[in-house]
């Protein structure tokens, strides 16, 4: 496998859970993206970045843009973190929002995570609480499986993280 590092921006601790389960697995250590510089992203031949998806952004995506001419020739991936279903046109859409030229070769994977509004921050659980009523509006019929998820979580607190979401990633490391 080589050197590898895992990268995390995690706001509410989805992320940095799959950023756990992924070093237990492959030794890798754990650094937040916000403390990745260019002496931390030189060595390791792997860098995997886990991020939470936050309105259709991958957090921590802004390390892999400054630093991209350090990091091109390197083997690379990010696992997106979010609360919706997997559904593989909602992957492709965030891979083109986020995974722009020079970046749109990188993998990108996903798996689900946290739902608790609680926790968030007032910004983020007003953000919430207005899109769950824009989608409470609508038929159930017209819903998308997102708006159906973020219907039925309510008020409740959700933990969709498992460490199967992850057997993906483990196959393309061992591919590469």
């Amino acid at each position: 496998m080589g050197q590898g590092l895992i990268l995390v921006h995690s706001k509410y601790g989805a992320a940095q859970k799959y950023a756990g389960w992924l070093k237990e697995k492959t030794g890798f250590p754990v650094l937040e993206a916000k403390q990745a510089g260019r002496e931390q992203l030189a060595q390791p031949d792997t860098i995997i970045l886990m991020g939470g998806v936050y309105a259709s952004g991958i957090g921590g995506m802004g390390v892999l843009r400054k630093h991209w001419e350090l990091l091109d020739g390197k083997k690379l991936a990010v696992f997106a973190v979010g609360a919706s279903p997997y559904e593989e046109g909602n992957l492709t859409l965030l891979k083109q929002r986020n995974l722009r030229p020079p970046m749109e070769q990188v993998p990108c994977f996903y798996g689900r995570g946290i739902w608790d509004l609680q926790v968030m921050s007032l910004v983020d659980r007003t953000m919430c609480k207005l899109l769950q009523k824009s989608v409470a509006k609508k038929p159930e019929g017209e819903c998308q499986s997102w708006e159906l998820a973020l219907r039925q979580a309510g008020e409740n607190r959700a933990d969709w993280t498992h460490p199967d979401y992850l057997q993906p990633v483990l196959e393309w490391l061992e591919k590469n």
